[in-house]
């Protein structure tokens, strides 16, 4: 197996940490504190896991390049008072950003006892055999 360093553990703490600031901002009707929060904490999450240098060479690909765009300026959006359009701009940069790992996240959620069970379901199952099998295809 491989090790985990502390700082990795670290890492997923705050990207955990993140993704509950976030929900709980969605949650409390876009309160501004929250999402901000929950983004500052994601991103630091992110960083720890992956490594600072790896993080920045991430998120400024070329071809990457209108995602990290979408992401950073819907976060500030966010910092600036405008939380519901800072969202969903942002939300728009995370899947152009992150939907190459899409594939990968439905084919292990897929393993998964109860939550494979509920991926199998028709209308459902269609959906994810359409996103999960194909990882060329974007979604957007």
């Amino acid at each position: 197996m491989f090790q985990v360093s502390d700082f990795q553990k670290i890492g997923v703490g705050l990207t955990g940490f993140g993704v509950v600031f976030l929900f709980m901002g969605v949650i409390f009707i876009f309160d501004r504190g929250l999402l901000a929060i929950g983004n500052i904490l994601f991103i630091s999450g992110l960083a720890f896991v992956i490594g600072l240098e790896r993080t920045f060479r991430f998120f400024f690909q070329r071809h990457k390049l209108k995602g990290s765009a979408a992401f950073f300026g819907g976060l500030f959006l966010v910092l600036f008072g405008w939380p519901i359009i800072g969202m969903l701009v942002e939300t728009y940069g995370f899947i152009l950003l992150f939907s190459g790992f899409f594939p990968v996240v439905i084919n292990f959620l897929q393993r998964i006892p109860v939550v494979g069970t509920l991926l199998s379901l028709p209308f459902i199952n269609k959906v994810v055999d359409r996103i999960g099998n194909d990882p060329t295809r974007s979604i957007v």
